[in-house]
Formats: C-alpha cells, structure tokens, sequence
C-alpha cells in the first residue's frame, strides 16, 4: 500500500522503526514504522484509540518506547524526556493545553528554558520581545504580560503554538491544533505552516477534519489499532 515515489523530493529527518509500546493490558503499538519528511507536512490518522497520541508521544519525549527504535539523520536517538527530544529538534504542541493560568504569557512560553543575562538572571525584556515576535508571526495581539488564565481557550491554544515555535523546533507535532479555534485562526495557522515547510521544519499533523489535511498535507500515514495500514503521498 506504500506509494512513496513523490516522497523523493524532502529528506526524511525521522524515522520509527518497529515501534511497540505496551501498557498494562494494553498494546497501543505495534512494530510501527513511521517516516517523518522535512520541509513537508506528514499527517497521521487513524479512530480514536488506533494510537497516533501514544507515537506522537514517543517522539516527543513523553513516553519510551517497549521495543523499536527512532532513528534521525541514520542514527539511532534515545528520548529519556521532553528535554532531551526539544534538544534534538522535536516540539510539539499538545492536544490538552498545558499550560500554568495564574503565569504570564511570557511566562508560560519560556518556563524550564528562560533567556538568561550573564550565568544567573532572567533577561525579561529579551523574553518580552520574543513572545512580542511570535504574536506578530501568529498575528495576535496578545499582552506578554497577560495572565494565561484570563485569556480565551482560543487564545490559550495560541499561546501554545507560540510555545512551541519559541523553540526552533526541526520537527513539530501538531496534535488536533485547530480544535478550539476559530476560522480566522485557522487560517492564520495554515500560513505559518507554510511558512514553516519553506524553511525545512517537518510538520507531523493529527486532525480529524478531513478537509484540513486533504488542503495542507504532503503526505499521509494511516494507524489502525496501533499498526501502521498504509503510507504514501497525498498525491
């Protein structure tokens, strides 16, 4: 069911191989093998429960895997966490915000990675700025001082998209990321994503709206029951 020859036009940056994990009464994968292109944007799908959250975590750090292996650029990589796979170029933007109310934007976006003066202080106004940066990019405008808390779901979905483009992230994982926005929103994160696919960023994209990935995807994967059932071009 592979039909991959319009593949050879990005370089494939990551790649699963084997890929089973099992919870306690539960196999949510297995022996999965998934390519991630750069430059292009890879969609997964699958029902509820086929275990695109539980890969998706996998790469991000969240979870380890049972058995498989994740290989980047031929070598074969370890995410022991989150940190370890954003220091190999892996974000991803959550499909349940994660995200601290009673904190600033600013706040929020840097936590566990703030801007440093020197060896000891915060450089907030660096921070400030940046966050400024990304809300022009995301063409919001959001306070950096505002509190998450009194933002919108709408917005709070946002802020979460910043957080992740904060990180320069090589390959970004997109789980369900228009869930709670609005037309307008989604518009404006469709272009970002184009303007993230010209600059070599690896774009893994989980919706279950159809139209979406049929407008925006590159290339398509399809999990059932935590096997891989078939890859190719959207072509």
């Amino acid at each position: 069911m592979n039909d991959l020859s319009y593949a050879e036009e990005h370089t494939i940056g990551l790649s699963v191989r084997g890929a089973t994990k099992v919870y306690p009464g539960t196999l949510a994968l297995e022996n999965a093998d998934f390519d991630v292109r750069l430059g292009a944007v890879n969609v997964l799908v699958g029902e509820n429960g086929a275990g695109k959250s539980t890969l998706m975590k996998v790469i991000a750090g969240v979870e380890q895997l049972t058995a498989g292996e994740i290989f980047m650029e031929g070598e074969a990589v370890s995410f022991a966490d989150t940190r370890a796979a954003a220091a190999h170029g892996i974000g991803i933007v959550f499909q349940e915000l994660n995200l601290f109310p009673n904190m600033t934007v600013t706040d929020n976006i840097f936590i566990g990675r703030e801007k440093k003066r020197g060896f000891v202080d915060v450089d907030t106004r660096a921070q400030r700025s940046e966050v400024s940066r990304l809300m022009a990019r995301l063409e919001h405008d959001i306070s950096p001082d505002a509190m998450v808390g009194d933002l919108s779901i709408g917005e709070q979905q946002i802020i979460e998209i910043a957080k992740a483009l904060a990180q320069d992230a090589r390959i970004l994982i997109m789980d369900e990321p228009t869930s709670a926005l609005s037309s307008a929103e989604v518009e404006i994160l469709f272009r970002v994503i184009e303007d993230l696919k010209k600059s070599g960023v690896g774009i893994i994209y989980i919706s279950h709206r159809l139209e979406e990935l049929i407008r925006i995807g590159d290339y398509i994967t399809v999990l059932r029951v935590g096997r891989i059932t078939g890859a190719r071009s959207m072509e």
